[in-house]
């Protein structure tokens, strides 16, 4: 089984990577990055497999017997390393493990490294006060060069990650900088490590030429997709960014989230302003489904700050893409309905003829039969003048039925061509007409309309608002008892007026017998990788067995009557 999952993995990772290669060879071609980026995102899960399969193999190493701590310790930081950037909470987990071990062993050198491993985390993670408290606490004087590198480098972050959205953003991004310079006073100019935080530096004073020229020849002596490239070819959109170079600006940040999902890394940022660029160049699907795979990345993660830049940009891209998706919908539909009608009418109008041409036949037939009948009582009767008349009328009769038959069917015809007439001008007119507006782009309103996303999100709450109270009413003690399935520290508190959150959401679906997580995804619009997570990070805090912890979800409650 192994075997055949490593044949598939292998398969798809050299079909994925072979167009980068070809792109990479040269001069990035866009189109060809933008399609292999489209095509990663779609198996993000292949690289995350080796990811798992990287860890597993070293998580084994903690399971020999009788290892010591300094050998714990490595085994820790390798797990560190291969978490940092994955699922930062467990990263700090080890990191803490360290912390405790280095304690234990009373080494200095080892107590300050997983200190500092730790802030880096807390830095990504958003627990910046928790990170300050430890850089403050580490004596720096005492520190070797390695780490001096590392104690300057999470100051230079922290103070720059803490100055989005702050009201003192200006006296932030000063002591960044301030520690930036210290930071690099101690690198050795020739590696890269200070180049790339000497290109950052040339970029904040907008010495944007040199800052390019730095970042693009380390790009040049890079040949594989690690994740140094992604953080070269993110720094490096940035610059064409102030620049105003919109198709340098798409071709980077494609090329460094390609390297962040070769890596499984998921705290990343290169994503994020990949979908903010094609969203203001009009791309508004593939930005949806970047911002999308941003949001997934940032929450699989855990990376806080990440999370919160996403949600503020989310909004925007989704309602966007939303109002686009109905406004196609919308066309659709109107086409389908006046195709449907027509088909209708048609389908009656066929219906009619056969009507009458079935009656035509059949009348037909009668004439027949009445001539055969007349000819034999023209033979049987010639001596009865009176029964000659008599059937001579009723021969009359029936050539007027005939005849009025026939006026009906010439009637019925001309009004059914006239009908058909009607409709294909008809037809003519609004395929015109829907020609003039695919000409007619009245740009500015349409902007206006995708810009609106208020009526959305208000009749969003209103539907879970109405979903959460009718639920409730039904089970009025759902939390109560769902909490009783979760561990004590893991159980949920609402918030003043809340009644439900997504993750109990989500589990009322199911109490409800929804337990498909693409439908649970369409109803609270969140994709289904989204709800899977959810689900599995909520059996992950039960107290009862995991798998059966939705079994007995369903059976929580008894309904009582509205």
């Amino acid at each position: 089984m192994n075997t055949r999952r490593s044949i598939v993995i292998l398969f798809w990772a050299a079909f994925l990577v072979f167009p980068v290669r070809i792109a990479f060879g040269g001069k990035p071609q866009q189109g060809e990055v933008l399609r292999t980026l489209y095509g990663l995102m779609e198996n993000k899960e292949i690289f995350m497999s080796e990811k798992e399969d990287r860890i597993s193999s070293v998580k084994k190493m903690l399971q020999t017997p009788n290892i010591s701590d300094v050998q714990r310790y490595e085994i820790n930081l390798l797990l560190f390393n291969e978490y940092k950037t994955y699922i930062s909470d467990s990263a700090i987990y080890y990191a803490k493990q360290n912390v405790i071990i280095s304690g234990r062993m009373d080494d200095p050198e080892r107590i300050n490294e997983s200190k500092l491993d730790l802030t880096s985390l807390y830095i990504i993670a958003g627990i910046y006060i928790e990170a300050l408290d430890i850089l403050k606490n580490i004596d720096k004087n005492g520190l070797s060069g390695e780490l001096l590198i590392k104690y300057y480098d999470n100051y230079k972050q922290l103070y720059r990650s803490y100055s989005y959205n702050n009201p003192n953003a200006d006296i932030h991004t000063g002591k960044s900088s301030l520690y930036r310079d210290s930071l690099l006073s101690v690198l050795d100019k020739e590696s890269n490590h200070y180049k790339i935080v000497y290109a950052e530096k040339l970029s904040d004073e907008n010495r944007l030429a040199e800052s390019k020229q730095i970042l693009q020849d380390l790009i040049d002596q890079s040949e594989e997709e690690t994740h140094e490239k992604a953080v070269l070819t993110y720094a490096l959109a940035s610059i064409y960014r102030k620049e105003g170079d919109i198709h340098n600006q798409i071709t980077y940040y494609a090329i460094s989230a390609i390297c962040d999902i070769k890596n499984a890394i998921k705290e990343n940022a290169s994503m994020q302003a990949l979908a903010v660029t094609l969203f203001e160049t009009g791309n508004i699907e593939r930005a949806y489904d970047c911002i999308r795979s941003s949001m997934e990345d940032a929450m699989f993660c855990n990376a806080r700050l990440r999370t919160y830049e996403i949600s503020q940009i989310l909004p925007i891209i989704d309602s966007a893409y939303q109002e686009k998706v109905r406004n196609q919908q919308s066309e659709l539909q109107l086409f389908l309905v006046l195709v449907s009608l027509l088909s209708l009418f048609l389908i009656i109008a066929v219906i009619y003829v056969y009507r009458q041409m079935k009656k035509i036949a059949r009348i037909r037939k009668e004439l027949y039969q009445t001539n055969l009948k007349l000819n034999d009582l023209n033979n049987d009767l010639q001596h009865t003048v009176d029964q000659l008349n008599r059937t001579n009328r009723k021969l009359s009769d029936v050539n007027d039925e005939l005849s009025e038959s026939n006026e009906i069917k010439e009637t019925y015809i001309g009004h059914f061509l006239d009908l058909c007439s009607t409709y294909i001008n008809k037809l003519e007119k609004y395929q015109n007409t829907l020609n003039n507006k695919a000409v007619e782009r009245k740009l500015d309103e349409l902007f206006r309309m995708l810009k609106s996303h208020d009526m959305i999100d208000q009749e969003l709450r209103e539907l879970y608002k109405l979903f959460d109270n009718i639920f409730l009413h039904l089970y009025p003690n759902f939390v109560e008892e769902f909490n009783s399935l979760l561990l004590e520290e893991e159980r949920f508190n609402l918030k003043p007026n809340e009644l439900l959150n997504v993750e109990l959401r989500i589990f009322a679906l199911i109490r409800l017998g929804i337990t498909d997580s693409s439908r649970i995804a369409n109803f609270l619009h969140y994709s289904a990788n989204t709800i899977y997570n959810y689900r599995t990070r909520v059996r992950n805090k039960a107290a009862v067995p995991r798998d059966q912890f939705e079994n007995l979800v369903m059976k929580i409650g008894v309904i009582q009557k509205i």
